[in-house]
């Protein structure tokens, strides 16, 4: 799958929860997500652009793969790969077994909604502050969805310069600046 994403940094999320309201999103629910990054004994995610996450939720994991970023979309575009599993844990440890090794820790707290066959997400992210996602999966062609998620993007009052980073990137820029 082709994942096509809008990621605006926000000062505030109540704005943008109203107008999912007024245009009637359906709300899926929220939680806490727990993402341990790795990288990979062969070569460096760092870069190759290519990220391996283990996600912790509240009842569940699920590994995802996510491959480098496609540079011809003005969006975010990467493939995304996802599956669950029984165990974060033990699949942490064969990781560990394989040389994979723990990048870092991202946590935020998520809220979640749909509106025709866009994902968006609320999301306060620990060390960066709030942040708007606006997604669409796909396995066609990515104009038409980056397209649809511009249109969704401004209707529900977000805008600003997207943010193309991954919130592993921006926590890691952000620990680096502060290192002396």
């Amino acid at each position: 799958m082709l994942e096509i994403e809008l990621k605006i940094r926000v000062d505030a999320l109540d704005p943008v929860r109203k107008r999912l309201s007024e245009r009637n999103a359906q709300f899926c629910g929220k939680g806490h997500e727990h993402d341990i990054y790795y990288n990979a004994p062969h070569r460096d995610f760092g870069t190759t652009d290519e990220a391996m996450r283990v996600r912790y939720t509240d009842n569940h994991a699920v590994i995802t793969y996510k491959g480098a970023k496609l540079k011809k979309y003005s969006l975010k575009a990467r493939e995304e790969l996802n599956t669950a599993v029984e165990s974060g844990e033990v699949f942490e440890q064969i990781l560990d077994r394989l040389g994979f090794v723990k990048t870092a820790e991202v946590n935020k707290w998520r809220e979640n909604y749909r509106l025709g066959n866009a994902a968006i997400a609320l999301d306060t992210v620990d060390e960066l502050g709030t942040f708007v996602e606006v997604e669409i999966m796909t396995e066609l062609s990515g104009a038409d969805a980056t397209g649809q998620i511009n249109t969704l993007a401004k209707e529900i009052g977000v805008s600003g310069e997207p943010i193309l980073a991954s919130y592993l990137e921006l926590l890691l820029s952000k620990r680096s600046e502060v290192q002396p």
